[in-house]
């Protein structure tokens, strides 16, 4: 069973940054890839980059439905993204959330439609077009391996009101976890 790594926060550098390019596939990106799936499944995500556990490199994993409601699962190694002319795009205002920024979603406009294309974990080309949920996805994803967070794409003010409710939702957590082992240890 593949190891479940913890998710990396909001302000840890990692996040912050542009990711490496991979350059070996390997048994060692295959190990990645089960490890980046175990832990976004046992944080109940949807997505996760391969920097959301401290690796910096462009690697992203999905497993999530499209506006069809069909269930769609795969990983993009080195991926390049491509969104609809603005001619032709559709915005999506839906809320969006990230699992390093656990409990807080803003609306955030993005494109209904997304293509990416990549590698898969053996070096075969992959190419994965996504509407709904798996466009927002494949776009939210490749911004972590950019060095961007959701929150940066919200105005500054709703930005603000994201991350002071996260701290106050990481300081109720500390004080509940604190009061726990305090029972525990009578």
């Amino acid at each position: 069973m593949a190891e479940v790594r913890p998710i990396t926060l909001v302000g840890d550098p990692v996040l912050h940054s542009p990711c490496e390019p991979v350059t070996r596939f390997d048994g060692e990106l295959a190990t990645l890839v089960e490890e980046m799936f175990a832990s976004m499944y046992a944080a109940e995500g949807v997505g996760l980059a391969a920097n959301q556990i401290g690796v910096p490199l462009r690697v992203f994993i999905y497993d999530c439905p499209d506006a069809e409601g069909v269930s769609h699962k795969g990983v993009v190694v080195n991926p390049e993204l491509e969104l609809p002319s603005l001619g032709e795009r559709r915005l999506d205002a839906g809320d969006e959330g990230c699992l390093s920024v656990p409990g807080q979603y803003a609306p955030l406009p993005r494109p209904d439609r997304a293509t990416v294309r990549g590698f898969d974990v053996t070096g075969a080309p992959v190419t994965v077009e996504g509407t709904g949920l798996l466009a927002r996805c494949l776009q939210h994803e490749t911004d972590h391996l950019d060095g961007y967070l959701y929150i940066d794409r919200l105005p500054a003010k709703r930005r603000k009101q994201v991350l002071a409710a996260y701290e106050a939702h990481r300081a109720a957590q500390a004080s509940a976890a604190s009061a726990k082992a305090d029972k525990a240890s009578l």
